[in-house]
């Protein structure tokens, strides 16, 4: 084709807007990138990224689907370092929590090429410099390619910093002058004889030594203790005063680390003079920065000897984004399933990118989801990171000719070098995988630490959302019964989905009422029982096992509940039955206690039986038996409305609200006064459903009524999900103030799903009850024996920080450590030990 028709073409296309995403660095459909030999072309219309391999073509593969014939080829390649000069400026030490940016073009050079697709044989290729020599006005398109944010830059946060700010306690700070501090009294803590990590109390000047931190600095918390005896919330750490008067200052009462604009004056009170002072001590800032820069799982055996890096199929690691552990850990997982590498092979993966109707791959997650299957599984980018070094080079020429069959356990080996010739991998960036499965969501969209159980469940409701608009992906043709079987047995989510059955029996009339929830994962509590302190100071507890575990949330708990039958509050019981069992059982162990109403996690070992098996034949439900009654349910006695408040009910109706809305109001605040019911009735003036009847359902989860949309809504109001409002509302009989109490009490119950709202309970013997059994997930089939595949172990105070691996048995029962990008052959003497520590548990059912 003429250089001035592609001339022509080129001035006809529009440079990429701040919004629009550009997919130069990686293909939006497998994970070549442009520091492969080929690069990645980037489409000139749609800004598209696509491969150039042999065996993919992703980016012919987008001309043939869309026409789109101009490219720009991009090929990155790292500049040379330039060698430090031994008279230079030593490079400036890290005093700030910051992940400092480096601009992209202090690092690497580019290479770039024009390529038109539409040609009879293959992409002709046109310089770049000489297509702007001839008209500059391209260079605009290039130069908006090239220096505009690309989608990996736009989806992560490159730079981040821990802002600090003051808070009400530090601005309002009432001193109790106590006068000068005399030296001495400031050389140790005032209840022990540390001299280190020293607090001094702003309100009175106590002196107490802080927390027990990380990098092993003592402390027996002799602050803390201070200010739960005086409620003084504000302290500075001494050591880390510096003559510009800033310091280190921690508010007990808001449990953060805090900023104090009248440090200077405040000091001075106690005879302390900044200018005088000498910064002795690591701040919080530095101590975390040398903790996150080498906080990880250990990859060395109980001997010390280094863990053996492995590669192949299935063996890719997936690099941390930046706080991405939980999902890296949950993915590792999923993909080591059969159902999940069977739903996202290869082949299917072809057939959906000629069908998807997406604009662009990286807006789907079916392609996503191939993507990410391709990145693990096919060993393409299983290999050790590029280096330049010759024991680099010996350890990739021999993994040439490394295969499974070397040790015959089905795990690929490493050539035996020595611990400093260990080569890790680069790992894959799922950076368009985060991104799209986050967006829209307050926590997964961000770049913080997340609870991994909680990935989990978002996950599979996002998998499970996509799969139901998107019907034909899922492997039915749309016709039919057997078609809509097929798209369910062709989701891997349904492999986790089992029901569970709960019988609530009042002890005064003897009425029972049967309820099946669908559920994903088990969660079961762990028991605290202190065993004592080790050689730190830690506390240490006796071994739980994994069956008294079940047995607690199988067992009977005994409740309050107002009986529609005996029309008043009784006590009552609950008892929870598998009513049919998943493929793939997750258990998820929690292993928290909240301290301050903070969630923290306990180190409390958990011993899982002989061979990693566990049987749940004891536990399947029968439902409704010979000789037990139900209870009534939507009749006129459950049905009748609570008695209300009639001083506030008439204080509301004479200010002229409706006799409905005031119902509604004061039963969604409790039931308590006018004032309170005002404000909820002002904030829900325009629900559509504010005139609607007040609906009492008798079902229940727990044996409680169906909450009203009111209550949901009230508890919704406070930061709680809709899921979580429903159970607690059950859990505690449409109480809202119990309810409350419910949900703090229980922070990690994600609350009930939804998705079997409609199905029918399994309360009857009748010849329909194998097709009510078809409509559940899972199956009640006996027997019910399960075998440990994998586990997702946390290390950290809280879910929510510290670091998440996946231990996965591979064939032949061979253990494998994913640790990010590293990829380990785990140490058999120790995983027994990592086992008891897991958070999350995944089990298969083994076959008949």
């Amino acid at each position: 084709m003429d250089t001035h028709i592609i001339i022509d073409e080129l001035t006809n296309r529009k440079p990429p807007t701040l919004s629009q995403s550009v997919h130069r660095e990686e293909c939006t459909q497998c994970f070549d990138t442009q520091d492969d030999p080929l690069g990645i072309d980037v489409c000139l219309t749609c800004f598209n990224g696509g491969c150039l391999s042999q065996e993919r073509h992703h980016a012919h593969t987008h001309y043939k689907k869309t026409g789109h014939s101009l490219a720009l080829n991009v090929k990155r390649r790292p500049r040379p370092k330039p060698e430090r000069d031994d008279d230079a400026e030593p490079p400036a030490k890290m005093t700030k929590l910051a992940i400092i940016e480096e601009r992209e073009e202090d690092k690497y050079e580019h290479s770039l090429t024009l390529r038109n697709y539409r040609t009879a044989q293959e992409p002709v290729n046109f310089s770049v410099e000489t297509i702007t020599a001839i008209e500059p006005r391209v260079k605009a398109l290039i130069d908006g390619v090239m220096k505009s944010l690309s989608s990996a830059r736009q989806e992560e946060v490159q730079a981040w910093e821990e802002e600090l700010i003051p808070c009400e306690h530090t601005l309002t700070l009432a001193q109790l002058v106590t006068g000068l501090i005399p030296a001495a009294g400031l050389a140790h803590c005032s209840k022990c004889d540390l001299k280190e990590n020293l607090w001094l109390c702003l309100t009175c000047g106590a002196l107490g030594c802080g927390r027990k931190l990380y990098g092993g600095v003592g402390g027996n918390s002799h602050a803390l203790a201070h200010f739960e005896e005086s409620a003084h919330p504000v302290c500075v750490k001494l050591g880390t005063i510096t003559p510009e008067g800033n310091a280190d200052i921690y508010c007990y009462a808001c449990n953060e680390s805090r900023t104090d604009p009248e440090l200077v004056l405040h000091l001075v009170n106690f005879g302390i003079n900044v200018q005088n002072q000498i910064k002795t001590e690591k701040s919080m800032t530095e101590l975390q920065i040398e903790h996150n820069l080498n906080f990880d799982f250990s990859l060395t055996d109980e001997s010390g000897n280094a863990l053996e890096p492995v590669f192949g199929p299935g063996l890719t690691g997936l690099q941390n984004l930046g706080n991405s552990c939980y999902m890296a850990s949950v993915v590792q997982v999923l993909f080591s399933l059969t159902r999940f590498q069977r739903r996202y092979a290869p082949l299917i993966a072809i057939h959906h990118w000629s069908a998807c109707t997406e604009s662009l791959p990286a807006s789907c997650v079916d392609c996503q989801m191939y993507k990410l299957a391709d990145g693990l599984l096919s060993g393409r980018y299983s290999h050790p990171r590029r280096t330049n070094d010759e024991d680099g080079a010996l350890l990739r020429n021999s993994l040439v000719h490394t295969t499974s069959a070397d040790a015959g356990d089905g795990v690929p080996h490493t050539p035996q070098l020595s611990q400093s010739q260990l080569v890790f991998q680069e790992g894959i960036r799922p950076v368009t995988f985060k991104a799209l499965v986050g967006r829209g969501h307050s926590e997964f969209a961000t770049m913080r630490q997340q609870d991994a159980e909680e990935f989990f469940a978002h996950l599979l409701t996002s998998l499970r959302r996509h799969a139901h608009a998107h019907p034909r992906d899922s492997g039915g043709n749309g016709g039919g019964e057997s078609d809509a079987a097929a798209r369910t047995e062709s989701e891997p989510t349904e492999a986790f989905a089992f029901a569970l059955e709960q019988r609530l029996q009042c002890t005064s009339c003897s009425g029972v009422r049967y309820r099946v929830d669908a559920h994903d994962v088990l969660s079961v509590p762990v028991p605290a029982r202190e065993k004592g302190r080790d050689a730190e100071g830690r506390t240490t507890y006796e071994d739980v096992t994994l069956k008294d575990c079940i047995d607690i949330v199988m067992g009977v708990e005994g409740l309050e509940y107002k009986c529609p039958q005996c029309q008043r509050d009784v006590a009552a019981t609950k008892l929870a039955r598998f009513a049919t069992f998943p493929d793939t059982l997750v258990i998820h162990t929690k292993k928290f206690q909240l301290v301050n109403w903070v969630p923290t996690k306990l180190d409390i070992p958990i011993v899982l039986s002989d061979g990693d098996v566990i049987v749940l034949d004891q536990h399947l439900g029968k439902g409704l038996q010979p000789g037990e009654t139900e209870l009534p349910d939507n009749v006129s006695a459950a049905l009748a409305l609570p008695e209300f408040n009639q001083v506030a009910l008439a204080q509301l109706e004479e200010m002229g609200f409706p006799l409905i809305r005031c119902q509604k109001a004061l039963l969604a605040t409790g039931n308590n006064d006018s004032e309170t019911a005002m404000e909820w009735l002002f904030a829900h003036m325009e629900d559509p459903d504010i005139d609607s009847p007040i609906v009492q359902s008798a079902g229940a989860s727990g044996g409680g009524p169906d909450p009203s949309p009111e209550q949901i809504s009230m508890l919704a109001d406070m930061g709680f999900s809709t899921a979580q409002a429903r159970k607690a509302l059950r859990e505690t009989n449409g109480d809202p103030e119990r309810a409350i109490e419910w949900l703090f009490s229980h922070p990690d119950d994600t609350g009930e799903d939804e998705r079997l709202e409609s199905l029918p309970d399994n309360n009857d013997n009748s010849s329909g009850k194998e097709k009510k059994n078809a409509a559940l997930p899972g199956s009640p089939a006996l027997p019910a024996r399960y075998r440990l595949r994998a586990f997702v172990s946390h290390k950290g105070p809280s879910v929510h920080s510290g670091h998440y691996v996946a231990h996965v048995r591979m064939d032949k029962d061979g253990w494998v450590l994913f640790n990010d990008e590293k990829v380990v052959r785990a140490d058999p003497d120790s995983i027994q030990s990592l086992k008891a520590l897991a958070y999350l548990y995944v089990f298969e059912r083994e076959s008949v």
